[in-house]
């Protein structure tokens, strides 16, 4: 989400949910999908959330995006890694429909079956043998025809997650389901660093256009520098230091302003 909470006038800011301060703040939302191939990412597409403007949640922007990436953009990865707040049923339904494959977390509240006979129950009631807790246990979630593998991943604090997975039954250890959903923290780290980086939350022109384009242009500002950063072999800030350190220096060797007028 892009902070907006001084706002009154700029069109697109709402209050929503932000991570960063875990809770509601008046910001514009986009939703944003990466590509990875482990080590190295990308952006490939991103929507500006704005259900006044175009009526779509931020589910009907994934799905869009997602069917975009595998129709169009013709995508060759066969994983998508999302937070609990995409796992809708709809989200899991495509993505299984396409042949592809999810990891992603599930809300404390979700219901889930082990078995016809045992029904529904919350995720908190149940038990967890020493297998099922290093390779997941097998459940069903309601309105999901598959069954899905589920995980749960204690935190060194004692947080827990909980993920699951359209994978084959055996594929992941927990320690595995774990490395691979960590790779959702480079959505985290892009948007770190247009933010930083690119200034994407100081644009305080009024309209949505202007807000748009201005979104689009940090997009392709962020992209030149890791591109260049990538030829270097350095960091996106030390190639945006070294542009700002060049500038100065360049004019203090000889200032188009200079301090002092001549006479």
């Amino acid at each position: 989400m892009q902070n907006k909470q001084y706002s009154r006038k700029i069109e697109l800011v709402k209050k929503q949910y932000s991570g960063a301060v875990h809770g509601l703040v008046r910001g514009i939302g986009v939703v944003n999908l990466v590509h990875s191939d482990g080590e190295d990412f990308y952006p490939i597409d991103y929507r500006v959330y704005a259900p006044e403007a175009d009526g779509k949640t931020k589910n009907d922007h994934f799905r869009d995006m997602v069917r975009n990436a595998k129709s169009d953009k013709q995508i060759k990865a066969q994983t998508l890694l999302f937070d609990s707040w995409y796992a809708s049923v709809d989200n899991l339904k495509l993505i299984q429909r396409l042949g592809m494959f999810f990891v992603t977390t599930l809300k404390d509240n979700r219901m889930v079956s082990l078995s016809k006979d045992d029904g529904y129950i919350h995720l908190q009631d149940i038990e967890w043998s020493e297998h099922r807790l290093t390779y997941g246990v097998p459940v069903k979630l309601k309105e999901i025809p598959f069954k899905v593998q589920l995980f749960k991943v204690v935190a060194p604090n004692g947080d827990i997650e909980w993920v699951i997975t359209n994978h084959p039954e055996g594929t992941f250890t927990t320690a595995d389901i774990q490395d691979e959903n960590a790779g959702r923290w480079q959505i985290e780290q892009l948007h770190r660093e247009l933010k930083q980086l690119t200034g994407s939350e100081k644009c305080e022109c009024r309209k949505a256009r202007s807000q748009r384009n201005h979104l689009a242009c940090c997009y392709l500002a962020w992209l030149a520098l890791k591109v260049k950063a990538r030829q270097l072999r350095k960091t996106l800030y030390a190639v945006q230091h070294d542009l700002f350190s060049d500038y100065l220096r360049a004019e203090l060797r000889n200032p188009r302003i200079p301090a002092f007028l001549s006479t």
